[in-house]
């Protein structure tokens, strides 16, 4: 069915529908049944069982998995059921962290639900004969729609009727300027949407005039539906993050693999038991991953995500807050997001005076000029106490305003002063008209282009308002004039010829959408922070350049071009110059792509914004796309990593600060576990090789990781966003998690904690060392020396880390920043020390863990190993060896 190309008759006919009657209720719900509800189609979501199951596709789960599996078997083949403890407790901590991210996952799929519906559509139908609003999603193809001024069309529809009917379809097209609409006329079969003028579509909006129609396409039927289809098939990548943790738990398999090989092959040699060496081998395998990391990097960023929510950005999914952070450049749309999306009367001209700003108290001829524009307007606004709602075209709302804010309401001056007559605007006279009672005269009211008015006009300084025209024009405003005459009679079927001619040149009035006051401070923090702000625009080039210099987006050196420039060159020719262009005008969606991808080829991470269906594949393409809450489409929202509820700038400058504190705490959670790790793999590795027993058994090393760790690790997360993170530059795309000197950082702690362990389990056993060399503690005589040295080597290493995630908090002193400011790392060291200390003392629970009490003079000992880490960070520190890094 092609209804632009049939006539309503046809159309009505192939719908089995009526004009005034509509469908009937009972047809409308046999409809519903057969084309389904007028929805968009969406991904299918994953089960929660299918993500639940995603969460074991990290290789570090999955080590850990075949770890406690073979464990299982070899207990159950050496019929030695006291171990399954240890094997238990992996598959236990395995599936609690699944669980978690599932939580966290679920969480964020349901705000941006809970937006959804928030804008749920309603529309008005005729059915059964009378008209009535319903959920959008119950229209079906055949019914029949009111439309005016104001409404979004719910679905797609062929006009029957058409009253000086404008509609943007922007979302669909990309053209900024309202198509006009005619009932009549009937269009070639292949004629594009925008040409379809006898058509509307779901998910645009009616600008101007009054509609009835009949729905001809809903849900994936409509166009909007059509292209929100094409992204179905499109896959989601990873993010920078997700590929480094992924890498990283490769990395971290192999060394544990290499370890266990060697540690076999030692083993053998030293005739060690079978089932000795491969409890060993799991010890090494738990030692070697962080367990805790996948599941504290998931709350690292939920926490973030909420905190974005409370500054009006809606993260879709969790790791895309790390890909913010490195945002390098940012394209963003002007109207709506860097100004205010309001057109705004900002100056007006009286023919003989001077210019004036717009104020509550004009002078009185501009006054008369602003009431005169005002009867000559259909749009309106209501004032409220939440606030102004414009409804209709919005150059003639500014007029409204403008003429409120001098104390004349639209609604009184047309009570004062009613219309006789009018003749609506149309694109090739650029001029409406009316006709109204002024003290008891008929005056005609002309307002538009002031090239077409100026050759209407008998009278009036024509030559000093051209000038006020084009000085204003620079200036970006939009020029309206406003002329009249006065007439004795009024014609019944006015024409322009009659109206329009002979007039007296009254005034001017120029209005701009002005920029938001917060977007200028926004965008002196991304040249600060080094980020390049790139304005992105359907207007043209003219006012995208003005406003591009007010907020400081284009400086001297920049460039401002056109979609046609820009088509007009290859993408060698486009990588070339794309660094020095700042503002782009006019543009189509495949523009959009193009300077997303010419940023990316130059390793940049891009962040893109868009609120139109026509923007959802340019969303898709960026490493960040942001929609807009408030006007963005379905289909925008589902291609974007992040929703701006608030369509601001400035909410995007603060998303990327968050990102970049987020990262940051990131990378020092990341430093204080692996280190963890890595000190655990050398205590067992090199104790096997000295004295061929682990100090650590799995259990103990699990509940290092998952436990005492796991607490200070969310805390060091949660350290608030550093002051000075929007002065560095950002992070090259390609930077690795451990650049800096954070890898050598974190092996030499590794070695300390490592030696200050295996101190620690030598002072624990009370044995000289050269016996621990012979291999005393194979031997089961000396079982007790050997449960203490477990016990003192436990301790020591956790209580180690508990301080050592003080140390994390910063590069710089811990004293400079205050030790104790962070009051969740606080309450997260008390706890896990008052956990270690129920695992050290409580009788029952200490056997478990197979531990034993020690002498006061071992403790006193394991104390002041303790407290190593401290000293050893703080002098690092002092020496400058560990230093505050920034970007260059």
């Amino acid at each position: 069915m092609t209804p632009h190309n049939q006539s309503i008759e046809e159309v009505l006919s192939t719908l089995s529908t009526d004009k005034a009657q509509g469908l009937s209720s009972a047809e409308a719900a046999a409809r519903v049944e057969k084309y389904g509800e007028n929805r968009l189609r969406e991904k299918k979501k994953k089960t929660t069982l299918q993500r639940f199951f995603d969460q074991f596709k990290d290789a570090m789960i999955i080590i850990l998995l075949i770890a406690a599996v073979v464990s299982f078997v070899m207990i159950c083949i050496e019929k030695n059921w006291g171990e399954l403890f240890e094997p238990g407790l992996i598959l236990l901590i395995v599936i609690l962290n699944a669980v978690m991210g599932v939580y966290q996952e679920g969480k964020a799929e349901r705000a941006l639900d809970a937006l959804k519906n928030m804008s749920a559509p309603h529309a008005r139908v005729i059915r059964d004969g009378v008209e009535k609003v319903v959920d959008a999603a119950e229209l079906v193809p055949g019914d029949i729609i009111k439309l005016e001024a104001g409404d979004f069309v719910p679905a797609d529809a062929r006009l029957l009727q058409s009253a000086s009917l404008k509609s943007e379809e922007a979302a669909l097209t990309g053209e900024s300027v309202p198509s006009e609409k005619d009932a009549t006329v009937v269009v070639d079969e292949k004629a594009p949407i925008g040409d379809r003028t006898n058509m509307v579509f779901s998910g645009c909006s009616i600008t101007y005039g009054t509609a009835l129609a009949v729905v001809t396409g809903t849900g994936m039927d409509t166009e909007m539906g059509k292209i929100a289809g094409l992204l179905d098939g499109e896959g989601e990548t990873q993010t920078p993050l997700q590929a480094k943790l992924a890498q990283l738990g490769k990395y971290l398999g192999f060394m544990a693999l290499a370890a266990c090989a060697i540690i076999f092959v030692v083993g053998l040699l030293n005739g060690l038991e079978w089932m000795h060496l491969f409890m060993t081998a799991v010890s090494l395998a738990v030692s070697a991953i962080p367990e805790g990391l996948p599941a504290i990097v998931t709350i690292v960023l939920s926490i973030g995500v909420q905190r974005m929510v409370k500054k009006n950005a809606l993260i879709r999914r969790l790791p895309a807050v790390e890909t913010l952070g490195g945002a390098s450049v940012i394209c963003s749309d002007k109207t709506g997001t860097l100004t205010q999306n309001r057109m705004t009367l900002t100056k007006a001209y009286v023919d003989g005076g001077e210019v004036e700003l717009i104020s509550n108290e004009n002078s009185e001829q501009i006054r008369k000029l602003l009431n005169y524009g005002t009867l000559c307007c259909d749009g309106s606004v209501n004032f409220t106490a939440e606030g102004e709602q414009h409804i209709g075209d919005p150059t003639e709302t500014a007029i409204v305003v403008a003429s409120h804010k001098n104390g004349f309401e639209k609604d009184a001056l047309n009570a004062k002063f009613p219309r006789l007559a009018e003749i609506p605007f149309d694109s090739d006279r650029k001029l409406m008209s009316t006709v109204n009672v002024i003290d008891g005269k008929k005056i005609v009211i002309v307002k538009g282009a002031f090239d077409m008015m100026a050759t209407r006009c008998v009278k009036g300084d024509l030559e000093t308002a051209k000038r006020v025209t084009n000085e204003m024009s620079s200036d970006a405003l939009r020029v309206l004039a406003v002329a009249y005459k006065e007439i004795d009679t009024v014609p019944e079927d006015p024409t322009s010829e009659e109206l329009e001619n002979g007039l007296t040149f009254m005034g001017l009035v120029g209005m701009i959408d002005p920029p938001r006051p917060e977007a200028r401070d926004a965008v002196a923090v991304c040249r600060r922070a080094g980020i390049k702000v790139v304005m992105i625009t359907g207007d043209h080039v003219v006012t995208a350049s003005a406003i591009a210099k007010d907020l400081g987006i284009l400086v001297e050196g920049d460039r401002a071009i056109t979609g046609a420039e820009l088509d007009a060159m290859n993408d060698d020719e486009l990588d070339a110059v794309v660094a020095s262009i700042s503002v782009y005008a006019r543009v189509s969606p495949e523009n959009k792509i193009r300077i997303v991808k010419a940023w990316q080829r130059k390793g940049q991470v891009v962040s893109m914004t868009g609120d139109g269906v026509n923007d959802a594949p340019a969303l898709k393409a960026a490493d960040i796309g942001c929609a807009m809450g408030i006007t963005g489409t379905d289909v925008a929202k589902g291609a974007s990593d992040m929703t701006l509820t608030d369509d601001n700038f400035a909410t995007i400058v603060d998303a990327v600060e968050e990102g970049r504190g987020i990262y940051a705490n990131i990378k020092k959670v990341v430093g204080f576990l692996l280190s963890t790790n890595i000190g655990e793999v050398f205590t067992v590795f090199f104790a096997m090789l000295m004295w061929h027993i682990s100090p650590l058994l799995s259990m103990q090393l699990l509940w290092i990781n998952l436990v005492t760790d796991s607490l200070p690790a969310i805390a060091l997360g949660m350290e608030a966003v550093e002051k000075d993170v929007m002065d560095r530059k950002p992070k090259p795309k390609d930077e690795g998690i451990f650049a800096h000197g954070l890898g050598i950082r974190v092996a030499i702690q590794g070695v300390m904690f490592a030696a200050l362990t295996l101190i620690g389990f030598w002072v624990g056993t009370g044995l000289p060392l050269a016996d621990m060399f012979n291999g005393v503690l194979l031997d089961d005589a000396h079982e007790l020396n050997l449960m203490g040295g477990q016990t003192l080597a436990f301790m020591v290493l956790a209580l180690c880390q508990i301080v050592q995630a003080y140390n994390m908090r910063s590069e710089h002193s811990l004293f400079k920043i205050g030790p104790f400011t962070n009051k969740n790392l606080n309450l997260a060291a008390l706890a896990s020390t008052a956990l270690m200390a129920f695992v050290l003392f409580v009788p029952g629970v200490q056997d478990i863990f197979n531990l034993v009490y020690l002498t006061w003079q071992q403790y006193l000992i394991g104390v002041g190993l303790i407290f190593v880490p401290l000293v050893v960070m703080e002098l690092g520190k002092l020496f400058g060896f560990i230093k505050h890094h920034e970007h260059k």
